[in-house]
C-alpha cells in the first residue's frame, strides 16, 4: 500500500510515518509513506498558495495551480492510486473502509486543505472521493489523514505482530474489544478474573465473547442495530436474562 499525503506542513506527516508501527512498515517494505509540499508547486517567488474567496467572506481559499499540480506530480509516481480529500462534507470513514482500503487499494492519496477550503474545481475534477472522520471541523486535514492512514495500515498483513491483534479490535465484527488485563495479578485490591488465569482456552474465548457482548451492549448499543445478535449471541444474552430473574427472586 503506498500513502502519499498533499500537505502544507510536511513536518506533521514526515514524523508520523517515521515512529511506530508505520515505521516498521515501511521498513518491512508492507507500505511506502510520502509527503508532499503543496508550497513547491505554488506559481510565484513568494510560495502563495491562497487567496481571497470570490464574492467575498471571512478567511482565504486554497488555489487551484498549486494543489492541482501537486495531486498530478503524486499521480505521476503512483496512477493506480485514489485521490482522497480530507472534509467533513465527505463521507464518515469507518471499520469497514478501513478494511475496504487495505483490501482494495493499492495507493491513496490524501489532500490536506487548510484555511477555509480548496477551489471547488479541485473537488469536480480531481478528487476521487471526499472522506469525514466525524462531524466537527478541524484545521486542516493533515490529523484526519494520518487517522486513516494509521486504521488502514494496521489491517496490512505482516504490519502488525499478529494477525490476530487486528482480528480482534474493537469494530471489526461490529462489536466492542473484550476487556483486557495483565500483571500484576492484584492491583489495589482489583483481581484478574479467575478464569483468565485457568489456562483453560474454551473458557477463556467464553468469558471474552461474553466480555465483548457486555461491552456493546452498555456502551455501543447502536451496534446491534447494524449486525444483529448472532446465535452464540443470543444465547449469552438468555443466560443474562435467567442469572437477572434468580437475582430479582433474591
Amino acid at each position: 500500500m503506498d500513502f502519499t499525503v498533499l500537505t502544507l506542513f510536511p513536518e506533521l506527516i514526515s514524523s508520523f510515518f517515521e515512529h511506530g508501527m508505520m515505521a516498521r512498515g515501511i521498513k518491512k517494505k508492507l507500505i511506502a509513506g510520502h509527503c508532499i509540499n503543496i508550497r513547491d508547486f505554488s506559481c510565484d517567488r513568494h510560495n502563495t498558495v491562497d487567496d481571497r474567496p470570490y464574492g467575498g467572506g471571512s478567511g482565504m481559499i486554497m488555489k487551484p495551480e498549486s494543489l492541482k499540480a501537486a495531486i498530478l506530480a503524486a499521480k505521476k509516481r503512483t496512477p493506480d492510486s485514489s485521490v482522497i480529500l480530507m472534509t467533513p462534507q465527505g463521507t464518515r470513514f469507518n471499520q469497514g473502509k478501513a478494511m475496504e482500503a487495505a483490501l482494495q487499494k493499492k495507493g491513496l492519496i490524501f489532500v490536506c486543505g487548510r484555511y477555509e477550503g480548496i477551489d471547488e474545481r479541485i473537488y469536480s475534477t480531481l478528487v476521487d472521493e471526499e472522506i469525514s472522520i466525524g462531524d466537527y471541523v478541524m484545521t486542516g486535514g493533515e490529523l484526519a489523514s494520518m487517522v486513516i492512514i494509521d486504521s488502514i495500515t494496521r489491517l496490512i498483513p505482516g504490519v502488525l505482530g499478529s494477525l490476530e491483534s487486528s482480528k480482534s479490535d474493537s469494530f471489526t465484527d461490529d462489536r466492542l474489544e473484550y476487556a483486557q488485563y495483565t500483571r500484576p495479578e492484584d492491583f489495589e485490591g482489583l483481581k484478574v478474573p479467575e478464569v483468565l488465569l485457568s489456562g483453560n482456552h474454551e473458557k477463556i474465548n467464553q468469558w471474552r465473547k461474553n466480555s465483548s457482548l457486555q461491552r456493546t451492549f452498555l456502551k455501543r448499543p447502536d451496534l446491534f442495530n447494524k449486525t444483529r445478535p448472532t446465535a452464540e449471541e443470543k444465547k449469552i444474552i438468555k443466560q443474562w436474562c435467567q442469572e437477572l430473574k434468580i437475582l430479582v427472586r433474591e
